[in-house]
């Protein structure tokens, strides 16, 4: 057997094992990136990436695997799905939660176990097995640990296209699924890049509460609400505040909105099935939970990452959102507003600002939340034209 055959055949192997592990497909690109270093930089110099200090800090060594681990020859990109449930109806409850003023609303990324665990766990194995048929002298595996344009290396691959979300997508798996990489030097056969199917679809852009997605494939990090909600450390924008309605943990409603993910698949991994506090919980459960309580109920899971006073100052702000939306009338609002005096005397300097802003909301005074459309399932796939070839970060 010559040696691609004999490359070509490892990687069969490795494509096997990967779903037996709950990968849904894994693929492999070379390092060239050079397209993608124009579009990053102007993301960089813009400050779109806000209080990320470590985007900058690494600069283009994002784009450049082969700088970041030198003798890197190929990247091997995997997907695992993590959608909990994968019905027909599994949109439109996600919109349902959102339309509910008393519910919270968390990520369905985040309602399992850790991503970054389970797939480092398995990309290891992954690793494993390459290393028992072979001697690479370039081994690592990587999720969302290290400088890596794991979409860009993704859809080189061909493992989906960039959305305009700047997500990646698919046509048979919507965009609902984690990557995870593995570096290597080893001369594997490379796959073809795919076409995009976005066409003249803007469903994502329009529906974004904060318009944070300010064109296609340029997302301003300071007004995207999973920035706000988990990287952002200090006070949130006054004026962003009513437009995270009841989102406490991320947001997926670019996500909901796109017409690719009525072929989302449910995952293969019981990690991350939703917890059961995740099914159906409330702004006014949650914020009944104490340090040790928020520290017992996230453990395993991301939510721990943001700590409990982030976690407190999300609450907050959808507390006060809650309170805009619900009648003067409404029994809850007592409730509410018990729960936040009650907090505010303890609460440091960011969670009481957060609390005294949710006092002073005016019941009643936003009576829908805050998306500029619905799209609950029912859409149509986009119509195809040209596809957009700016360079995306």
């Amino acid at each position: 057997m010559d040696d691609g055959g004999r490359w070509d055949e490892l990687l069969q192997t490795l494509r096997a094992a990967a779903v037996g592990l709950g990968f849904s497909q894994i693929t492999v690109s070379d390092v060239r990136l050079d397209a993608a270093e124009p579009g990053l930089q102007a993301w960089l110099d813009a400050g779109w990436h806000g209080g990320m200090d470590y985007m900058a800090r690494h600069g283009m060594r994002r784009a450049r695997p082969s700088e970041l681990l030198p003798g890197t020859l190929r990247v091997i990109s995997a997907r695992m799905d993590y959608l909990p449930r994968a019905d027909a109806d599994w949109r439109a409850r996600e919109w349902g939660r959102l339309g509910d003023a008393q519910a919270a609303a968390v990520s369905l990324y985040a309602r399992g176990r850790d991503y970054h665990k389970v797939l480092r766990a398995r990309l290891q194995r992954l690793a494993g097995l390459i290393a028992a048929h072979a001697q690479p002298r370039v081994l690592r595996v990587f999720t969302d640990s290290a400088p890596v344009l794991e979409v860009e290396l993704a859809a080189r691959g061909g493992l989906g296209w960039r959305g305009k979300h700047t997500l990646l997508l698919r046509r048979d798996a919507g965009s609902m699924f984690f990557l995870g990489e593995i570096f290597v030097d080893l001369p594997f056969p490379v796959d073809a890049p795919i076409s995009a199917h976005c066409g003249s679809c803007t469903r994502c852009i329009d529906v974004c509460p904060t318009r944070a997605i300010l064109a296609p494939y340029r997302l301003d990090a300071r007004r995207c609400i999973s920035y706000l909600t988990i990287e952002h450390a200090g006070p949130i924008d006054p004026a962003l505040r009513p437009l995270l309605g009841n989102r406490i943990y991320g947001c997926d409603d670019c996500q909901l909105a796109c017409p690719w993910n009525r072929y989302a698949r449910a995952s293969a991994v019981a990690d991350f099935a939703a917890r059961a506090e995740w099914d159906e919980p409330t702004l006014l459960q949650l914020w009944s939970w104490d340090a040790d309580t928020f520290g017992r109920r996230t453990e395993g899971s991301p939510m721990r990452r943001i700590g409990y006073q982030r976690w407190r100052r999300n609450l907050a702000v959808a507390l006060g959102n809650a309170r805009r939306r619900l009648p003067a009338t409404d029994r809850a609002q007592s409730a509410i507003d018990a729960g936040l005096r009650a907090a505010l005397g303890t609460a440091d300097a960011l969670v009481a600002e957060h609390i005294d802003w949710a006092l002073r909301q005016e019941p009643g005074a936003a009576s829908q939340p805050p998306t500029s459309s619905r799209n609950n399932g029912s859409e149509t796939a986009p119509r195809m034209v040209d596809n957009d070839t700016t360079p995306a970060t």
